[in-house]
C-alpha cells in the first residue's frame, strides 16, 4: 500500500475497510464477531470499538491464516457451532452473500463450506479442486499451483463456514511447508476430504464482492464500485 499504516485502517469512501467487513458480519453473528488484531493492533481496536461491538484476539507473529484462526478460537463463545471466517480487506462483501453461505453450510450439514467464485483471469488466488464426486478435494495457492491448475477458474475467495468441532481438529495439523512457509488455513479442506468429511463449496453470485486490496489501485477501484453501489441503491 506505500504507506506505515496497517492496511486495514486504510479508507474506502472515508470509512477503515476492516469496518465494511464487521458492519457485513454482525447481522449474521451477532456479538460474536472477533477480529484478529497484530500490526498496529491499538489502532485497529479504537477505529473498531468506537463503531461495533467486537471481540479481539491478537496475533503476535504473522504466521498465515491457519495461526490467525487458531489464535481467534479460544475466544469463540462455548455456544458456537460454527464458525465464519472473513477477511479484512474485502469492503464489498454483503451480509445476503454471508447469510446464503451459512445457510448452504447447515442446510448440507457440511464441515467446511468455502465461498468461491469463477474469475476470467484468476490470477493470485488459491484455486479451487473438486474432486469427481463434485466435493471440495482442495485449495492450491497461486505460489504452489502447477501449470495446469493455474488454468482453473475457479477461485477460493478466503471466506468460509466451518464446523467448530472440525475446525478444533485440523488447526493442529497443518503444517508450514509451502512457498511462502506459512500456516495456510485452505490446507484444512485437503486435511476434511482426505479423512471422509462433507467439504463443499458455495458460490458468490457478484466476483466484486470478494475483490482484496492491496495497491493503491486497488483502493481507488474499491472507491469506485462502492459509489456504483450506493447509486444503484438510491
Amino acid at each position: 500500500m506505500k504507506s506505515n499504516r496497517a492496511k486495514v485502517l486504510h479508507e474506502v469512501l472515508g470509512k477503515p475497510m476492516v469496518v465494511y467487513v464487521v458492519e457485513a458480519a454482525i447481522p449474521v453473528a451477532g456479538k460474536a464477531v472477533i477480529v484478529v488484531v497484530g500490526n498496529q493492533a491499538e489502532e485497529v481496536k479504537r477505529e473498531l470499538e468506537c463503531r461495533a461491538e467486537v471481540m479481539f484476539a491478537y496475533q503476535d507473529r504473522q504466521l498465515g491464516t491457519g495461526h490467525a484462526v487458531r489464535c481467534a478460537l479460544p475466544h469463540l463463545p462455548s455456544r458456537c457451532e460454527d464458525v465464519m471466517v472473513l477477511c479484512g480487506d474485502v469492503p464489498l462483501i454483503t451480509t445476503a452473500t454471508l447469510s446464503a453461505l451459512v445457510a448452504e453450510h447447515v442446510n448440507s450439514s457440511r464441515d467446511v463450506t468455502l465461498l468461491a467464485v469463477d474469475l476470467d483471469q484468476p490470477y493470485g488466488y488459491g484455486r479451487v479442486l473438486f474432486a469427481p464426486d463434485g466435493l471440495v478435494a482442495g485449495i492450491v495457492e497461486e505460489a504452489d499451483a502447477t501449470q495446469e491448475q493455474r488454468a482453473i477458474r475457479t477461485i477460493n475467495s478466503g471466506i468460509y463456514c466451518i464446523n467448530r468441532r472440525f475446525l478444533e481438529d485440523a488447526l493442529p495439523r497443518l503444517t508450514n511447508k509451502n512457498a511462502q512457509g506459512e500456516f495456510y488455513l485452505t490446507d484444512i479442506v485437503r486435511i476434511g476430504y482426505e479423512s471422509g468429511r462433507n467439504i463443499g463449496a458455495a458460490w458468490a453470485l457478484n466476483p466484486n464482492e470478494i475483490l482484496g486490496i492491496n495497491t493503491p489501485q486497488d483502493l481507488a477501484r474499491m472507491e469506485e464500485l462502492l459509489k456504483s453501489r450506493a447509486a444503484d441503491m438510491a
